[in-house]
Parts: C-alpha cells; structure tokens; sequence
C-alpha cells in the first residue's frame, strides 16, 4: 500500500514538473517575427550591438561615486535589504520554476537515493527553495538557506508552504570568512548561488566561492545564475551610479555587480573547482504592446568539486 501510495506521489510531482514552462527553445530566426512573442532564446549580437553596449557602460562608469558615500553602501547592505524586502515582501520576485530546466540536478527523479542536503545562499524570501520543496520526491531531502536580510528570513518563515521539518533558514553575512551554519563541512550535496553573488563586493567574491568549496561533499555541485556584462539593467544606469567597475547601486540602495563568463571561471578555477557549464544566456524579451525589445545578458554555470581533493592530506 505505501508503494503504491509513494508511486500515485511521483506520478503527480512528475505531471507537475510537466507543466512548467519550457526555456531555451524559442529562437528568432526571422526579424520580422520579434513581436510574435514575449521572448527569444539565444539572441546573437552583431558588432554594432557590442560597441553600442560597451559605449553605454563607458559613460554610465566614467564617473565614480565618491569613496565615504560608496563605503556606506557597502557597509549598511543588509539594511537596504531589509528596506528592500519590507517594502516587497514575496510579490517582487516570482518563484523560479525554470530551475529545473536549467538545473535538472535538483529534483532527481530517482527519489530512492541516498538523504540530500541542498544549501542556498542569499535565499531572500524562498523563490528558490520553495520550489524545490513542493517538487521533490525525497522525503529525506534538506535543504538549508539563508540570507543577511533578517527580513526576508522572517517572511521565509512564516510563508505556510515552508517546510519546517526539510528545510532550515538563518540569517547570515556570506562574505565573512567563516561561517556560521547548521552544518559541517564537506556535508552539502549542492550549492545555489542564483543572482547573489553580484549583490557582493567583488573583492569578498573570492572569499565566498573559497568557503562553498570547503562546504560541498567531494564530488558537490554548485549551481550559479547571475547577471552577465552588458545585461540591459547595467546599460540603464545613470552616471554617478557606479561604485567600481562593473558594480552599481541601484535606487534603492542594492548593489549589483555585471559577469563575464571569464571572471567566473577564474574565481572556481582558483578555489579548485571542475567546470561543468559555463555559458553566457541572452534573451530578448519583448514589450509587444509598446513594441519594444529589452535585451537580458545571464551567465549560467555549474562547477564540481572533485571526488579526491588533492590540497588535503
């Protein structure tokens, strides 16, 4: 009776999973077909397109803002989270369903494998993690978060699809050099960085990529989606809006920082990661009532630690 009960449950997770919608699959292969639709995958620039680009974080980025207002950024990021989250609660991002296109890794479909245990960092108010609790068959399953918005851990908690029994929040400063969570190192199956490491001062990156490393299990994975150099965001900026190169403050006081595929690459290569994916997503999405294309820049990338570390003895 519990097989058969434990098989009508994977059943409808299955026709759940179904449901959602399909990414990377919609290709413009006639320009006069753009506004057919609300988006396009895997968009090319030409050169014109680059230079105009590279033009518009040339003027956005020519002027630095001061270093006493820019520490202050820095220093006081958690409370403009705070404020961010205060005033958005969970209506500003929508849940990330199409994770599980892109990261098929974190709802297996073999739900008989041996207890996971999935951290998310920068986790706000569970658009990530929510999902994964209400698709994944594994009973065993934890699933950890956290964030330095108090805030946003609080609204997290009180959300009624949040899982108490499979899933564990807190809050917590990434970018300090040790950390401070439920668990050991070498214990965590994957890692989600999804939009958070732009959010952090370039040089604590490094620092942060070290620390996953030291908390993924030999052969771990660390699964990362963040905003590529030249995302439609960056070239809307205003001049005074840059803190260094390449990371802005936005209007309400957050700080957002722009990839390209190389630095990524550089900052797992150094913590001795093994490269899996790394690709730059770029997607036109499209205004059809107001007949406008909005061009998105993404850099997606998946890195494994190895199954024999050969730094530790």
């Amino acid at each position: 009776m519990c097989e058969v009960k434990e098989t009508v449950k994977n059943l409808a997770r299955d026709e759940d999973l179904d449901k959602r919608p399909k990414f990377g699959n919609r290709f413009l292969t006639n320009e006069e077909d753009v506004f057919k639709h609300n988006a396009w995958d895997n968009v090319e620039w030409d050169d014109e397109q680059e230079n105009q680009a590279s033009q518009a974080v040339y003027k956005n980025s020519s002027k630095k803002m001061d270093q006493i207002e820019s520490a202050k950024f820095k220093l006081e990021a958690d409370k403009y989270w705070d404020s961010f989250y205060e005033v958005h609660q969970h209506k500003f991002f929508k849940d990330r369903h199409w994770l599980f296109t892109e990261f098929p890794e974190l709802t297996p479909k073999d739900s008989s494998q041996r207890c996971r245990a999935i951290f998310e960092l920068g986790c706000g108010v569970g658009n990530t993690l929510l999902p994964i609790l209400k698709y994944s068959a594994e009973e065993e399953l934890k699933v950890y978060g956290c964030d330095f918005s108090s805030t946003a851990i609080e609204i997290l908690r009180s959300n009624p699809e949040f899982d108490h029994k499979r899933c564990d929040v807190f809050v917590m400063d990434a970018t300090l050099e040790n950390w401070t969570v439920p668990f050991e190192k070498g214990s965590q199956d994957i890692i989600i960085m999804i939009f958070v490491l732009s959010a952090m001062e370039p040089a604590k990156m490094q620092l942060v990529v070290n620390n996953c490393y030291q908390y993924l299990k030999p052969g771990g994975l660390v699964l990362l989606r963040d905003y590529g150099r030249y995302d439609l965001a960056q070239l809307r900026f205003k001049s005074g809006k840059c803190l260094e190169d390449n990371f802005y403050v936005r209007g309400d006081g957050t700080l957002v920082y722009f990839f390209t595929q190389s630095e990524i690459r550089d900052f797992f290569a150094k913590a001795g990661f093994i490269e899996e994916q790394n690709v730059v997503d770029r997607r036109l999405q499209v205004n059809r009532s107001r007949m406008l294309k909005m061009y998105r820049v993404w850099v997606q990338a998946k890195y494994r630690k190895p199954l024999f570390d050969k730094n530790s003895n």
